[in-house]
This record gives C-alpha cells, sequence and structure tokens, in this order.
C-alpha cells in the first residue's frame, strides 16, 4: 500500500466544540474520543482536533481547509450561526463560483469554494493528469 493522508489534525483548545462546528457544517458523523482529542468523519479521511497548551500564536494559518459548496450564501449563514465569522468579502464571479474566506469559532481560516461550473476542478484535474506518475 502507497503512503495515504489518514487525517488532518488541528492543535485547538476545545476539541470538542471544534468536532461538533466541523461535524454540522460537513454534515458529517464526529466523535470525542477524550477530552484532549476528537474527530470528524470527513471522509475520505478523518479531521481530527488536538487540544494543545498554547494559545494559537499567528493570526495567520498556514494551513487552511477548503469546503465546497454549492451556495456561499446559504453556507455562510449556516456557517457564522454556528460561531464562525467571516473575514473577507466574498470572490465570487458573474456565474457565482468563487471562494468566501471565513475562520471557525477558534480562528482556524477555512474558504467555502463555489465551483458549480467545474472551472476550478477541471483545471486541477487537467494539471495532474500532466504530472509524471511518482516513482515506484
Amino acid at each position: 500500500m502507497r503512503p495515504r493522508l489518514q487525517e488532518i489534525v488541528v492543535d485547538c483548545a476545545d476539541p470538542a466544540a471544534l468536532a461538533a462546528f466541523w461535524g454540522d457544517l460537513l454534515e458529517a458523523r464526529w466523535a470525542v474520543r477524550d477530552e484532549s482529542w476528537a474527530m470528524v468523519d470527513a471522509a475520505p479521511l478523518l479531521l481530527a482536533f488536538q487540544r494543545v497548551p498554547e494559545p494559537k500564536s499567528s493570526p495567520k494559518n498556514r494551513l487552511h481547509l477548503d469546503v465546497q459548496v454549492t451556495d456561499a450564501g446559504v453556507a455562510v449563514a449556516r456557517a457564522t450561526a454556528r460561531g464562525a465569522r467571516v473575514l473577507r468579502e466574498p470572490e465570487l464571479g458573474a456565474d457565482g463560483d468563487g471562494y468566501v474566506v471565513l475562520a471557525d469559532p477558534e480562528d482556524n481560516e477555512f474558504c467555502f469554494v463555489i465551483d458549480n461550473g467545474g472551472a476550478w476542478t477541471t483545471s486541477i484535474r487537467a494539471a495532474l493528469d500532466a504530472a509524471p506518475e511518482p516513482p515506484a
């Protein structure tokens, strides 16, 4: 078996609260393993939350999640009702495709990506299809 991503882990102060937020946002099952670890079934991988003692030290993430949605307005309203906040005005084209940058309840940035026309996904697939295969 080749190596594969098992999960993405977010350091945080309250794993259960973030798992509940993300589980609800992604309409996915979530569970608390113990007070220091919770996870969301964000198939095909897990989104995990690990309690750490230190606070977030920088306002900017080095990694963020892109969540594909079909309607930015509905997704933003739902997320903000659960504690997210919009960080920048949405960047949407005339066709409604684009993205919105938000922060979860612990200020971890994420984006709602709207790609109903398929241009973004098509360009990503084309670049991957043109890339050489990794060595065996």
